[in-house]
């Protein structure tokens, strides 16, 4: 182009004449070109900072995570659930808790509001109840007492407006209880098809899924062969499986159990475990990412079988100093496993 000494200003491009340049044949193509060049392109997926794959799944967090009912309250726990970004939280039944038989209706109407008003889902509910009641139990009192207070978590996962019970049916062993004793494993069987059976109609009529757990440190439904023949044996949909990656990690893989239980998965725990030492307690349980799980095989894992619901990490050791650090810390490593980072 000449330039005229004479009249600079007809020097000067101004917005308008590139725009009606764009418009002339061949200029829109310039125009692209040269605004691409202007911009800096969105940066490929790096396998290092996260998946590079994004997976349509929801993160919830376990209660037990928190400092709970010592030093936070529930509100505090939902809200910080909440300001982390996770989509859901699972509440625990207890004894003595927010969430316990002493509980009203009335009482956990509250809680699922608190929860609606503070914009985060309850995910499930589970309890540590099933060890110190085992449905397979020697003892017939705690048998009894067992199934009383799962008919009680039934009624009050509907009063919570979650359709997700976690159930432990059975243990032959319970190795961190002294007041256990073993039960041979065909008795525990039957005990456990027993109860589950005298729980299903209530759970159909709440329309609350009984999801089996998974344990392995029980001795019981040691297989995905196994876990499936319970869970079909029964005929009913509100029978699932609440599949735990970390109980399972000490001898076999969360990834080979996800293929063959398939679609029976209803509600997860993401537990991550160490094979790299020897301890055989909870203590083997880390935060997410700091252990030997395969997790971009286990997303896959669950997106080929159609999963969508909720990952709802369980840890048992809240941090003693700043808390809120290993909320927000989950939260960051399930958005790098969700691809979402």
């Amino acid at each position: 182009m000449s330039v005229n000494p004479l009249y600079p200003e007809e020097n000067t491009i101004t917005r308008r004449t590139a725009l009606q340049s764009a418009l002339a044949p061949g200029g829109a193509a310039a125009l692209a070109s040269a605004t691409d060049a202007g911009q800096a392109q969105p940066a490929p997926a790096d396998a290092r900072r996260s998946s590079p794959r994004r997976y349509a799944m929801k993160k919830s967090i376990n209660l037990w995570a928190f400092p709970y009912p010592e030093r936070m309250t529930l509100r505090e726990c939902m809200q910080l659930a909440k300001n982390a970004g996770f989509d859901g939280i699972e509440l625990n039944y207890d004894l003595d808790n927010d969430l316990s038989p002493r509980a009203t209706a009335k009482d956990l109407h509250a809680i699922r509001g608190m929860a609606d008003k503070i914009g985060i889902a309850i995910s499930g509910l589970c309890s540590f109840l099933f060890w110190p009641f085992p449905f397979s139990s020697n003892d017939a009192q705690k048998r009894g007492r067992g199934l009383e207070l799962a008919g009680k978590m039934i009624q009050a996962a509907q009063d919570l407006g979650t359709e997700n019970l976690l159930v432990v049916p059975g243990a032959v062993h319970i190795p961190w209880r002294t007041d256990h004793e073993p039960v041979p494993n065909d008795l525990c069987d039957r005990r456990a098809r027993a109860a589950v059976t005298r729980l299903l109609p209530q759970a159909e009529k709440a329309r609350v899924h009984l999801n089996i757990e998974n344990i392995f440190f029980n001795g019981y439904l040691m297989t995905p062969g196994e876990m499936n023949a319970f869970v079909d044996s029964f005929q009913s949909k509100y029978v699932r499986v609440h599949f735990d990656t970390g109980n399972i990690m000490l001898f076999q893989f969360p990834e080979h159990w996800i293929a063959q239980l398939g679609t029976r998965i209803k509600n997860t725990h993401f537990k991550e475990f160490t094979k790299k030492g020897t301890d055989n307690s909870l203590e083997s349980f880390r935060p997410l990412l700091d252990g030997t799980t395969n997790w971009p095989a286990v997303m896959e894992g669950l997106d080929k079988i159609g999963y969508r619901d909720f990952l709802t990490f369980e840890y048992f050791h809240p941090y003693l100093h700043y808390p809120e650090a290993l909320v927000y810390q989950t939260a960051d490593s399930l958005d790098r496993m969700l691809g979402q980072k």
